[in-house]
């Protein structure tokens, strides 16, 4: 099958040699000229055949205009698919845009990151029925073997709705091991941190690919002493906490791990200052001045 795709950075440039190792045709868009097939995306509309697909696999910032340019050279009948991380409430009117003109549209969340390309990425897939069906050889392609790591989650805005929910679930998931990991380095029995993560990889209910890489991480570096406790969030954490707050859904261990991440940022907590001021006051602790 043809497929366009736009965005060749670290996912999209992997899911281009997924594809072509599968047999499919790609062509690819971006924006640095040694990573592009073609010079323009109206290039790329001119080198596919009609019907047209076309994956669109940027920041979610350039995502709409993005799509604006590919509209004005695509037409009835072609499919635009958005497998960035957009917010699931921009999806609807990107459908109703298109429609407009012919054009089809289904938003994917995809999951793998850097190992996507070896490993096959999940694909959680919103959209029309005719869509979907007409896309299912690059989504084969692209998915683990076997019978997991596909599913046509509902119609537009399902797949990044179900990819935000996932991401928030890898926040708590990741702030669990992350704690866990912080009290057996504080304990005075526990000697062999990296070896204790290890053995939970096989045979354990906590086994998991995320533990596999905090695994992976201390081998290069034991005791993490590079990196810095900074952490970023891409904004799936927000939305899914938002999605709780709306439908009065208690989701305590992800928001916690949202937070946890903000309070990572700080290097001397407003909020904490607070607290220590408030316990020397009523009852006269000790506080430590700067």
């Amino acid at each position: 099958m043809q497929l366009g795709l736009v965005g060749l950075g670290r996912m999209g440039g992997n899911m281009r040699e997924r594809l072509r190792a599968a047999g499919h045709e790609v062509v690819g868009f971006d924006h640095n000229a040694q990573l592009s097939d073609v010079a323009t995306i109206a290039g790329l509309a001119e080198k596919l055949e009609s019907p047209r697909a076309v994956w669109v696999m940027v920041p979610a910032g350039v995502t709409d205009a993005t799509i604006d340019e590919l509209a004005e050279v695509l037409g009835e009948g072609d499919i635009i698919i958005d497998g960035g991380n957009s917010r699931f409430s921009d999806d609807a009117p990107r459908a109703e845009r298109l429609n407009e003109l012919g054009i089809g549209y289904v938003d994917v969340g995809v999951s793998g990151g850097v190992w996507g390309r070896q490993n096959g990425y999940g694909l959680m897939v919103g959209g029309a029925q005719e869509h979907v069906d007409r896309l299912m050889p690059i989504f084969n392609a692209l998915k683990p073997e076997g019978e997991f790591g596909f599913v046509h989650a509902g119609p537009v805005g399902a797949g990044h709705y179900s990819k935000m929910v996932h991401n928030g679930i890898e926040y708590g998931l990741m702030h669990a091991y992350a704690e866990g990991y912080e009290l057996m380095a504080a304990s005075e029995l526990v000697t062999n941190v990296p070896g204790v993560i290890k053995s939970w990889r096989e045979g354990t209910v906590v086994r998991s690919w995320l533990l596999d890489l905090l695994d992976r991480a201390l081998d290069e570096d034991p005791e993490l002493a590079d990196l810095s406790g900074y952490t970023e969030d891409t904004g799936e954490g927000r939305w899914t906490v938002d999605e709780a707050v709306r439908l009065a859904v208690p989701l305590n261990v992800i928001t916690a791990s949202l937070f946890a991440r903000f309070t990572s940022r700080q290097d001397d907590s407003p909020a904490m200052k607070a607290v220590a001021a408030l316990r020397q006051q009523f009852g006269g602790h000790a506080v430590h001045k700067r």
